[in-house]
């Protein structure tokens, strides 16, 4: 199920910030050779890669007339670090850690999403135990919360909201407790592994994870209340960064961006992994594609995270998270350290890797940020022989060039903080 979560219609889109634009641009608007001559020269201005409103280090080099934008070029590669070449030189469970860096405020579902490319190369994403995908699903909506919290929070204080940025900012305190006691540790988590997880959950977990959300269904509302209504936040969002349908089919948009424009696709709903299928959760959808939209979009999709992670809670099952292969999955330590065919799994495991097949797999996952997807190339062994990485903070940025021009300056920290993009991912 869908849910429109805007009702206004305007008459067209971004018709308001056209008009400003064409009134006070005659570049734009066709005017005469003469007119043209009589504005003088435009200004080149540099957005970054050091400015706080652009997340990162992005760059966007912005051609001025005046306080209006009329061309605009993203600058990217600032913070890349090869992971995509670092992955064919170690061995498949060598580089989830490596996965944390991508979305790093969502590094559970990193994990989840790159691991599940392994397994599907392997033919054992079928084998896994039910434990072990519930737990899963429920780290992926974690991480999918304190995403959305983050975004939201530094979307607002771009804006002037600065209350918001610190609600936000207490309810991901709280999931960094759930991710230290589950994983060791509360920022680069590495905790899911090729056939399962690293670990069990803890005694009490699951009642920790209760009481946090019904904590942060309060927040929402909070946040909500000081923004949904709020006249600078409607006069600085509405009709701002208006992206048609077509235009974000057209740049292969996903996640909150693409569904904030009124398409309904979620991977979670088009092609169900883990045990999405078993769960009842509904598909937030914009009507009008401004910053508004991808907002309340978000806004929403956080409900439906906490919804979706009581499911989880509800019918968590009892077994073992692994799968009982002592090729994948490391054997425990008391066999090791009483049979030799242990120590044996053991050793080839951590010096040489899992012994995936030949062949070529993609998959992916409904990330935070949109679609980020694994394309793995093997010939066999332990080791990918190439690796490509669809990261969707890399992809929502491409639309900048088409989007940003026609709109005030104002209005880039506007856009930029509604398109909620990591460089760590687009850079890689």
């Amino acid at each position: 199920m869908s849910v429109h979560i805007q009702d206004i219609q305007f008459k067209e889109p971004s018709a308001r910030v056209k008009e400003r634009f064409q009134s006070a641009s005659p570049v734009i608007s066709g005017a005469s050779e003469d007119l043209i001559d009589m504005q003088g020269e435009k200004m080149v201005l540099n957005l970054g890669p050091s400015h706080p409103a652009t997340h990162g280090v992005l760059r966007v080099i912005l051609e001025m007339d005046g306080e209006f934008i009329t061309k605009a070029t993203p600058d990217i590669g600032f913070l890349h670090r090869g992971d995509e070449k670092i992955a064919e030189n170690m061995t498949y469970t060598q580089f989830i850690p490596y996965t944390d860096r991508l979305d790093y405020l969502g590094p559970l579902a990193n994990n989840v999403a790159y691991v599940l490319a392994v397994e599907k190369l392997m033919g054992i994403d079928k084998s896994l135990t039910p434990r072990c995908q519930y737990i899963r699903v429920i780290c992926c909506e974690l991480a999918r919360i304190s995403a959305h919290l983050l975004g939201l929070g530094a979307f607002a204080m771009d804006v002037g909201a600065m209350t918001v940025f610190l609600h936000t900012f207490q309810e991901r305190e709280k999931i960094y407790d759930l991710c230290e006691s589950l994983t060791g540790a509360r920022f680069t988590t590495t905790y899911t592994r090729i056939g399962g997880l690293s670990r069990d959950l803890p005694d009490g977990w699951v009642a920790q994870c209760r009481k946090f959300l019904a904590e942060v269904v309060v927040n929402f509302d909070e946040s909500e209340t000081l923004l949904t209504r709020n006249k600078i936040w409607v006069d600085r969002t509405k009709g701002v960064g208006v992206i048609s349908r077509e235009m974000a089919v057209d740049y292969a948009l996903s996640g909150p961006n693409l569904r904030g424009s009124g398409v309904n696709f979620d991977l979670r709903k088009a092609h169900p992994y883990l045990v999405y299928d078993q769960l009842e959760f509904d598909i937030p959808i914009g009507s009008v594609g401004d910053c508004y939209d991808r907002y309340l979009v978000r806004m929403e999709e956080m409900r439906q995270s906490v919804r979706i992670i009581q499911q989880c809670l509800d019918r968590l099952p009892g077994g073992s998270v692994n799968i009982p292969d002592g090729k994948v999955v490391l054997p425990e330590k008391g066999k090791v350290l009483s049979s030799m065919e242990e120590l044996i799994h053991q050793f080839i495991l951590v010096t040489q890797g899992v012994d995936a097949p030949p062949g070529e797999v993609y998959f992916g996952a409904e990330n935070p940020k949109g679609e980020l997807g694994f394309y793995i190339n093997s010939r066999g062994g332990g080791t990918p022989h190439r690796m490509k990485i669809r990261a969707p903070s890399f992809v929502n940025l491409s639309i900048l060039p088409e989007l940003l021009p026609g709109h005030l300056m104002s209005d880039t920290v506007s856009i930029l903080g509604s398109l909620d993009f990591v460089m760590g991912e687009c850079d890689r």
